[in-house]
């Protein structure tokens, strides 16, 4: 070490500090402090009018400022074999939702998991100035206990629940609004749920709309299929019958050379 070096020292520099988000580089849109931001999760596979529906009446009754869908990489409770690829359904949602207060972001594929519990956790750490209020259909109510840590959800920020057809009474009847009934806000009370402080959450509702991602899929599913079997259908015989053009009457089509023949 020189003179100069012993004269002037190098500060050293503390060691990376490891937080639970610290290193994370999901970057969620931007909130100012004292917004009310709703948080609308899920696999939107496909997004539907439902969804906007369910964001537009939520923006309505609770005053809140934007909405975000947070369009999950894929939902831990489904099988993801059917799941879109997540830049397709990014695009989807845009086109869904046509409204300037719905925003469209895709950040939990940057978390650890994607579990809602730690998007809460992460999303209060990094704006702890922000109101945020989590958003979900009454179907989701009904099945709720099975979510990762779905007590914690509930203290962790209020809930808004919106009617589904046919869900309300086995979301009031749930486990989860069993275990927290004390906490349920008259629906008359929904517009000040944002600034109460959790566990608080209400029940929506409205207007409703059939439509659900499930049935699109199953739509979409028996719309291709018989088409897929159609053109396998045509495909075949049409080769098969020139084959038999080319062969006098009555002598056997030759097996194709890349395909064994029957027997072998």
């Amino acid at each position: 070490m020189t003179l100069q070096q012993l004269a002037n020292p190098v500060p050293l520099m503390p060691p990376p500090v490891s937080t639970p988000f610290g290193r994370i580089k999901a970057q969620p849109p931007s909130a100012a402090p004292g917004q009310a931001i709703g948080l609308l999760g899920g696999s939107f596979n496909p997004p539907h009018a439902a969804h906007r529906m369910i964001s537009e009446a939520a923006l309505k009754r609770l005053g809140l400022d934007k909405v975000w869908w947070i369009v999950s990489p894929g939902n831990p409770l489904k099988q993801r074999t059917d799941t879109a690829p997540l830049p397709e359904r990014l695009a989807l949602c845009r086109e869904v939702a046509k409204n300037p207060h719905i925003v469209i972001t895709a950040f939990e594929a940057d978390l650890p998991t994607p579990y809602t519990a730690s998007t809460l956790a992460f999303l209060r750490a990094r704006s702890p100035l922000v109101r945020f209020v989590w958003i979900m259909g009454a179907d989701n109510l009904a099945s709720f206990d099975r979510w990762q840590r779905w007590r914690e959800i509930f203290t962790m920020v209020p809930v808004v629940v919106v009617d589904r057809p046919g869900w309300r009474l086995k979301a009031l009847a749930s486990k989860a609004a069993r275990a927290f009934a004390a906490a349920r806000v008259p629906e008359a009370d929904a517009r000040g749920l944002a600034n109460r402080p959790a566990p608080a959450w209400t029940f929506l509702t409205g207007p409703l709309s059939y439509v659900s991602s499930t049935a699109l899929r199953s739509k979409a599913k028996r719309r291709i299929e018989p088409v897929a079997k159609k053109a396998q259908a045509f495909a075949e015989p049409r080769w098969r019958k020139a084959e038999a053009e080319r062969e006098p009457p009555g002598q056997p089509w030759p097996a194709p050379a890349s395909e064994p023949s029957q027997g072998s």
